[in-house]
């Protein structure tokens, strides 16, 4: 799936396309998913809350929402946010600010898939809400996010996928491909950001096959959470 130039790398098109729509992604985000997506990052981030963490990653944190969430409710926790695209930082570092929580919340620009700031077993918990999809290399990512967890880490993922019920996958498709370009072309000029949006959940492995992904870079005690009939999946992994 090649959404911009055919000769660029993945990581190179998931950049561009999120600093063309970081200006309007918080606003596309919360209509698209009618503020559902508020509902399962909240539920991410009791996850975190019960794990007790006092250092915590936010991998592909986009406009920080997550990130925010965490350091609200988790108030002893250090969080670190880390995003390919610069243009999505810019607007997490802002909300940041306006909420004072620039000496809680430390935002770097970065790869999944080579995390250089962070040390070997340094976090408590990593998350990754939307993001594993747009890894260039799912088991490279998964496994560089391992190395930075500590011994009884967990890594929490919150993840689109298609749903399994037939009617609520061809309203959801219906949605996806029809209706979801339209308003992000209408919204955010881009329309072909919201055309391969849809197409990676349809490539992204199923809730199986991911787990056993999970297992195959070394985490165990992997549990998968259906929310919204299928539409979105949290998985929660623990280092050995």
């Amino acid at each position: 799936m090649k959404p911009y130039n055919e000769e660029q790398t993945k990581k190179e098109q998931v950049e561009e396309m999120f600093d063309n729509i970081a200006p309007t992604y918080d606003r596309l985000n919360h209509i698209m998913s009618l503020n559902i997506d508020r509902i399962w990052r909240r539920r991410v981030m009791r996850i975190v809350r019960r794990a007790k963490a006092r250092a915590i990653m936010d991998v592909a944190t986009g406009t920080g929402d997550l990130a925010i969430a965490m350091a609200r409710s988790i108030t002893e926790a250090q969080i670190l946010g880390v995003d390919l695209s610069e243009e999505m930082l810019a607007v997490a570092r802002g909300k940041v600010e306006r909420l004072g929580l620039a000496e809680r919340i430390r935002l770097e620009k970065g790869d999944a898939e080579n995390i250089t700031m962070v040390a070997d077993g340094a976090m408590d918990v990593v998350t990754v809400a939307f993001g594993v999809r747009n890894f260039e290399n799912i088991e490279r990512g998964l496994s560089e996010i391992y190395r930075t967890l500590k011994s009884g880490g967990q890594l929490v993922v919150l993840e689109f996928s298609m749903p399994r019920n037939r009617l609520i996958h061809w309203i959801y498709s219906q949605y996806a491909h029809r209706l979801l370009p339209r308003i992000g072309a209408t919204i955010s000029k881009d329309k072909r950001a919201y055309t391969y949006l849809p197409d990676s959940v349809e490539e992204f492995p199923s809730p199986e096959r991911f787990t056993e992904i999970l297992h195959g870079v070394g985490f165990d005690d992997v549990v998968r959470r259906s929310q919204s009939f299928g539409i979105a999946y949290i998985y929660v992994a623990t280092k050995r």
